[in-house]
């Protein structure tokens, strides 16, 4: 038995049995309320990813979602990561968002420290929910997954109009892993049943609070996941060992310190703490 933290309470987590590797992380790790709860009281900005990449082996880089990232600045990062640590890297909002594919190069050519480190996992294409399946949307996402196709990619939709087989045996034959969201069980939500299209698998735990969903960024992601929720989700990937090598498992519900809480409890009942 081991012991793992939900909402402030104890609750026991019992370790289960696995055929998959399970690498586990946080979507971003620099947030001001994980200090005095993931991290110790006091701990500056930038001293945040050192305490980080000592506790997990790999992160979603979010930011490059809002800025453009620089060589320099990734490779810096990478340079404080230890060998063996692995970035999934979010593609900046003009590609996924505002469907500008001019930014595509420059995206790929500031890569390029971790790539020549051997820490890109890929490249995260995450579209808003706004991003309907229409003939027009599917044609820029073929193109864009084009513009991308020199790094490891992975796809996540917002809207369950995604959520079609032709859809996934597409991205299939392009080698472009979908990612399945956990999300609230809400009309128009990209809900699909765990299924592989790589054989690399990527679940990306949001929360399951409908009442919050649309209440913005701050409320949408204040939730904690239960070991029975956690223990079921393993479960749930099992099932597909025989058609994946390993499953990148990132916990995005950052209030209060709780995905990096949750992503702890999932690696112990993994067995990995």
């Amino acid at each position: 038995m081991e012991v793992a933290r939900s909402r402030g309470r104890a609750e026991f987590v019992k370790s289960v049995e696995t055929k998959l590797k399970y690498i586990v992380g946080t979507s971003g790790y620099s947030f001001r309320d994980w200090v005095g709860n993931f991290y110790p009281a006091g701990t500056r900005q930038g001293d945040m990813f050192g305490l980080y990449v000592n506790r997990f082996e790999a992160v979603e880089l979010n930011f490059t979602f809002y800025r453009m990232p620089t060589a320099d600045t990734l490779g810096r990062i990478a340079r404080r990561s230890p060998a063996g640590f692995g970035f999934w890297v979010k593609a900046n909002q003009q590609t996924t968002h505002a469907q500008d594919r001019t930014v595509a190069g420059a995206f790929l050519d500031s890569l390029a420290p971790l790539r020549e480190a051997a820490k890109l996992s890929g490249v995260l294409l995450q579209f808003p929910q706004s991003f309907h399946r229409t003939v027009a949307n599917r044609k820029y996402l073929a193109a864009a997954l084009e513009d991308f196709a020199s790094a490891p990619l992975a796809v996540e939709f917002r809207h369950g109009s995604w959520d079609d087989p032709a859809v996934f045996s597409g991205l299939g034959e392009r080698n472009v892993t979908l990612v399945i969201p956990d999300v609230p069980d809400l009309p128009g939500l990209f809900r699909p049943e765990i299924a592989a299209t790589t054989r690399t698998g990527y679940f990306r735990l949001h929360s399951r609070d409908a009442d919050k969903w649309y209440a913005g960024a701050a409320e949408r992601y204040d939730y904690s996941y239960s070991p029975a929720e956690m223990t079921a989700a393993i479960e749930a990937w099992e099932r597909l060992a025989d058609q994946m090598d390993a499953v990148h498992v990132f916990f995005n519900n950052c209030h209060g310190g709780q995905a990096a809480e949750n992503a702890e409890a999932f690696r112990r009942i993994l067995g990995q703490l």
